[in-house]
């Protein structure tokens, strides 16, 4: 069974930065895909960033060229290196592993919160 822990949120003043970690337990087999995604008050979750298996990534744009993902295939661990953060950049982050074929399963952490004060 597949288990994911976020840790590394937290506050921080506009321009700041932050590094989230997701230790994942377990692994599924298939295409799959880690990464995470953002929920805000009153909007639905998106997707800041992904890696496949394959090697595809994916970043949100308004991310690009402030955020990071990177892993550690030894340590199990998934990292959102998150830099001149936003106060838009506020939200529930929720660690993600996903098998995306042949048939898509989700995985999710409990979800910690960033926020950014201006």
């Amino acid at each position: 069974q597949v288990q994911l822990e976020e840790s590394g949120g937290g506050s921080v003043q506009a321009g700041g930065s932050l590094r989230l970690s997701c230790a994942v337990s377990g692994s599924m087999s298939g295409i799959t895909s880690m990464g995470w995604y953002r929920q805000a008050p009153g909007k639905q979750r998106e997707r800041v960033a992904s890696i496949t298996s394959t090697g595809v990534s994916n970043y949100l744009d308004s991310v690009k060229g402030r955020f990071t993902l990177s892993r550690d295939n030894a340590k199990n661990m998934v990292y959102l290196q998150m830099n001149s953060l936003k106060p838009e950049d506020s939200a529930v982050y929720y660690c993600n592993y996903a098998k995306i074929f042949p048939k898509r399963h989700d995985i999710w952490g409990q979800g910690i919160q960033v926020t950014v004060s201006s």
